[in-house]
């Protein structure tokens, strides 16, 4: 298994990561403890944490936000300054007034189906399975889970078609 991406590029923090063949990361990304598939396309300014899994052949576009708990499958696009939420209740402090660590929050993971299509500028909320083949509008705010091959869009997103 290759330890770097098959590309140079400038400015890129990689650490912990298991690449698989030929995946392409561009300038200004942070990846680390994660998981990226064979031939899969990082765009520039995107951030994946630790815990986040990516499949093969996905495009991730510029800007996106993929944090601990989410799982893509392959061959899915994630387009531009998409944003991953693993928590439904982000605090900066614990009840005793500390800053809050790892113990004071439930993870709550994503997954997100083969083949799926996530538009620009969405939200995808913790909790929630998107569908094989699903596609959600640019802008939506997916807080529930979404029907394979489903089309949804809205704030919240809801369904427009299904196939």
């Amino acid at each position: 298994m290759p330890t770097a991406p098959a590309n140079e590029a400038r400015h890129r923090l990689i650490n912990d990561v298991e690449f698989g063949d030929d995946v392409v990361v561009m300038s200004f990304t942070n990846l680390y403890g994660c998981q990226i598939g064979d031939g899969t396309r990082i765009g520039p300014f995107v951030e994946i944490q630790r815990g986040a899994s990516i499949g093969a052949r996905c495009k991730i576009q510029s800007h996106s936000f993929i944090c601990d708990g989410v799982t893509i499958e392959d061959g899915v696009f994630v387009g531009h300054g998409v944003m991953f939420v693993n928590d439904k209740f982000p605090k900066a402090t614990n009840d005793a007034g500390q800053l809050a660590s790892d113990q004071d929050w439930e993870l709550l993971a994503v997954h997100v189906g083969s083949g799926a299509t996530i538009g620009s500028g969405a939200i995808v909320m913790g909790g929630v399975r998107i569908g094989d083949d699903a596609l959600i509008g640019a802008g939506a705010v997916v807080t529930k889970d979404v029907a394979n091959g489903a089309v949804v869009a809205g704030v919240p997103a809801r369904l427009v078609q299904r196939t």
